[in-house]
């Protein structure tokens, strides 16, 4: 990139490196305490992530860094490894060691082009998950707004604690108007000027309320001074005995930071016109991962709303992403102490806003009024995330995207086809009712591979259609669907032609794929299903029915239906 690099360019990404420092700052640090990790760690991963992405990731413009959709997976992974009284040291040990794994996971995957797994959430349960995600953000951020903690597991335990603290008089006045002043402020902003700095202009508003009202003496909790300098290169050490529970989490880290990733490159990339390549996109998110683990940080993400940012803001290549890194390691080197006065209120307005902004309310509308069977998948990934916690939410909501895969392959889509007046060709008589038929023929089409798991409703809806009265002569199968044979399919028709041909039914063919015949060719089923059994269409099938048995058109639809 550097080697091609054009000089017009270098003032549009400084200016876009500086614009973005000022959000990646404020998030960075609230993501990290979002993860359950000291509020500097996310300043160092948002400094690594930026690093190891523009050296290894293929998008000009994709920004990576702490991702408020992965904090509560981090939390959930490694909060429960950490001994008793939170040491603050274990847990971005464990978080680092996590960051490691992720990034070894990904790089590998992107090594042996396993960019499908991003696949394996379908896009109903993206939206449940992230509307899960958003509330329970949402509910664990409440106390932090209103000056308090709680103890709580759980989205309900969690919700729960936070109403007694309040019955109980725990909520601190001060903490909640700064909370809030930050959150209407950034909704506000980014609502009637999108592209003004808001999470800037409150972090800074709060910082000066902070000098301007002594706040700290009103029982508002602060940042406090950040660590000078930049943290050494550091190999995490856990017990042996917590790796195989990292490694759990991570998995699931993974393919979610895969999944946003892919999907927001291929967003910009229509904007840039660039291709999207996901394999070198798991290389590069990755790399950015495993660079933070080296460095006292935790997994990353591409964030959709910091790369849109840089872009607006002229960003075209990833020079950007180093100008902001670069900016973040002077503020660490020359003003640590700047951020000190910062509310911890402030924060968890910024991550509310982001929880707020992940929600997807008008999907789950959507779903609903298009298709009843992807909404019911959103709610069930919704209500798994909420209530039994992100991880097993991330492995719900996964199965559900499998087992919605497996049920539209065991139950596919399956027509009778006829001749339809005015149109050329055969369609399904369900939605365009036929006038005529061919006495003693039903043309039957499955929508899908024929496989193990569905041979038995292929087998079971002919068998129902042969015992029709009068019983068809022919059976046509419409087969160009039909993208696979596996040989438990095999046996089944081998058996199903015997029984067919025994009560004076023939099984017959067309649209058969080319490679589909060799696997039938092969697995022998060519003994007894013999070649004039294939056409090349439906209408070279009809007319060899129409030559062996002087059939000829009638009027009135067939009496051949599915049940």
């Amino acid at each position: 990139m550097l080697r091609s690099y054009r000089p017009a360019l270098l003032g549009k990404d400084l200016v876009a490196g500086v614009v973005l420092t000022t959000l990646l700052v404020p998030q960075g640090m609230a993501y990290a305490e979002l993860a359950g990790l000291p509020p500097i760690t996310g300043l160092y991963t948002t400094i690594l992530g930026l690093v190891g992405y523009a050296l290894f990731g293929p998008s000009r413009v994709l920004v990576l860094g702490p991702d408020s959709a992965l904090g509560p997976m981090i939390a959930a992974t490694v909060l429960p490894l950490v001994m008793a009284g939170g040491d603050p040291d274990a847990a971005v040990a464990y978080a680092s060691m996590l960051a490691l794994m992720v990034g070894a996971i990904t790089v590998l995957a992107g090594v042996f082009r396993l960019g499908f797994v991003a696949d394996l959430l379908s896009r109903p349960t993206q939206i449940g998950y992230v509307n899960g995600l958003a509330l329970t953000i949402l509910v664990s951020q409440l106390p932090k707004l209103f000056g308090f903690s709680v103890d709580g597991s759980g989205l309900i335990d969690e919700a729960v604690a936070f109403v007694r603290a309040v019955q109980d008089g725990e909520t601190v006045a001060a903490a909640l108007a700064v909370g809030v002043a930050c959150l209407v402020l950034i909704l506000v902003l980014q609502r009637l000027w999108p592209r003004f700095p808001s999470v800037l202009a409150s972090v800074v508003l709060a910082i000066a309320a902070v000098a301007v009202f002594d706040l700290e003496a009103r029982g508002v909790s602060l940042v406090g001074e950040l660590p000078a300098g930049f943290p050494p290169f550091t190999i995490p050490g856990v017990p042996v005995a917590d790796l195989a529970l990292l490694f759990a989490g991570a998995l699931g880290i993974a393919l979610v930071s895969l999944t946003d990733t892919i999907s927001t490159a291929s967003v910009f990339a229509e904007k840039t016109g660039d291709e999207v390549d996901g394999n070198r996109e798991m290389v590069g998110v990755g790399a950015a991962s495993l660079a933070a683990g080296l460095f006292q940080g935790f997994p990353v993400s591409t964030s959709g709303s910091r790369t849109a940012v840089a872009y607006q803001s002229g960003a075209r290549t990833q020079l950007t992403g180093l100008v902001g890194a670069a900016a973040i390691v002077g503020l660490l080197v020359v003003a640590p102490g700047l951020l000190r006065n910062l509310p911890q209120p402030a924060l968890a307005a910024v991550v509310i806003a982001a929880s707020l902004s992940l929600a997807n309310i008008a999907g789950v509308r959507r779903l609903r009024r298009q298709r009843r069977s992807d909404f019911v998948l959103a709610v069930v990934a919704f209500l798994s995330v909420a209530l039994l916690g992100v991880l097993y939410g991330i492995a719900v909501a996964v199965l559900l995207s499998i087992l919605n895969v497996f049920r539209r392959v065991w139950w596919p889509h399956q027509a009778m086809l006829g001749r339809t007046e005015g149109m050329r060709g055969f369609h399904d008589t369900e939605y365009r009712p036929t006038a005529e038929h061919l006495p003693g023929l039903a043309i039957y089409r499955f929508d899908a591979p024929l496989l193990f798991a569905n041979a038995r409703t292929f087998r079971d809806q002919v068998r129902r259609i042969v015992d029709t009265e009068p019983r068809p002569t022919w059976l046509i199968v419409a087969a160009e669907p039909i993208t696979d044979v596996d040989t438990t399919a095999a046996d089944m028709l081998e058996d199903l032609d015997a029984d067919l041909a025994a009560g004076g039914t023939r099984l017959v063919f067309a649209e058969l794929k080319d490679a589909v015949r060799q696997k039938i060719e092969r697995y022998e089923l060519t003994h007894n299903i013999r070649d004039n059994r294939f056409y090349p269409t439906v209408r070279t099938a009809v007319e060899a029915y129409e030559a062996e048995t002087g059939a000829s058109w009638t009027a009135g639809a067939s009496p051949y239906r599915l049940d």
